[in-house]
């Protein structure tokens, strides 16, 4: 009998490696993966996350200076147009140290526009140039003097809170006159400057747009008398304010 030798052939199983860790036993292989957290809850892990709706961050703000340059600017109003910087100078440095003191000018005409600042070096100094010179007379005219009012500056805004006052402390008269073509920076201040150098002005108020800040381009101004009315008509009609003809008219 012949005998037949068959060839064995040994085969080694094929191990393939994966990224994941692995598991091999004797008989099979199991994959395991690695489940790692998400990196933005990695650090929840050991914490709890707190999650406050609508929180906001305030920041406080620092009181006020009380010796501001605001609470050193003295507004000088109704002085004579003879009055210059240097003159009202050593009017105000008779009663305390000034740092700067200026008459405003119209910068069309070139004309004082009745009114002027002082910046004093202390609150003190500016009460006393408060007490001693407001009421007093320059040249028959009776000079304001305070810390709050004054006209509006026409590169910022108007508050519009202080224009709504002035428009509620508005005094009505039957001897009323309407001025209108009104530049956009003209104030009831400058009103009220221009027609009492023509009669006793009781009350004045430039028109504001409705909830704004804005000036209409028109106000009033009332008097005690009709002879008032009939001689600021006559005199301040077509005259310049602010680089603008105005008009002037019964109201």
């Amino acid at each position: 009998m012949a005998t037949f030798l068959t060839p064995l052939v040994s085969i080694k199983p094929t191990v393939f490696s994966f990224p994941s860790q692995s598991v091999t036993s004797p008989h099979r292989q199991t994959n395991v993966l690695s489940l790692k957290p998400f990196p933005s809850l990695a650090g929840a892990q050991s914490s709890r996350v707190r999650f406050i709706p609508h929180a906001v961050e305030t920041e406080e703000k620092p009181a006020s200076d009380p010796n501001a340059e605001s609470s050193r600017r003295v507004y000088i109003g109704n002085i004579p147009r003879t009055v210059d910087n240097e003159q009202l100078s050593k009017l105000v440095e008779e009663h305390g140290a000034a740092e700067n003191v200026q008459v405003m000018y119209d910068k069309y005409s070139g004309r004082s526009r009745r009114f002027g600042f002082a910046t004093m070096k202390s609150v003190e100094d500016a009460n006393a140039v408060i007490d001693k010179l407001n009421g007093t007379t320059i040249e028959g005219r009776e000079v304001k003097v305070n810390i709050t009012e004054k006209p509006i500056a026409s590169s910022s805004s108007p508050d519009l809170s202080l224009l709504q006052s002035e428009d509620s402390a508005f005094v009505d008269s039957p001897y009323k006159v309407y001025v209108g073509n009104l530049a956009k920076t003209v104030t009831k201040q400058m009103l009220e400057n221009l027609f009492s150098e023509k009669g006793k002005v009781v009350s004045a108020k430039v028109s504001r747009v409705p909830g704004t800040s804005k000036s209409s381009g028109f106000g009033f101004v009332t008097f005690s008398t009709e002879e008032d009315v009939e001689a600021a008509i006559l005199a301040l009609n077509n005259s310049l304010l602010e680089g603008q003809k105005i008009r002037v008219n019964k109201a």
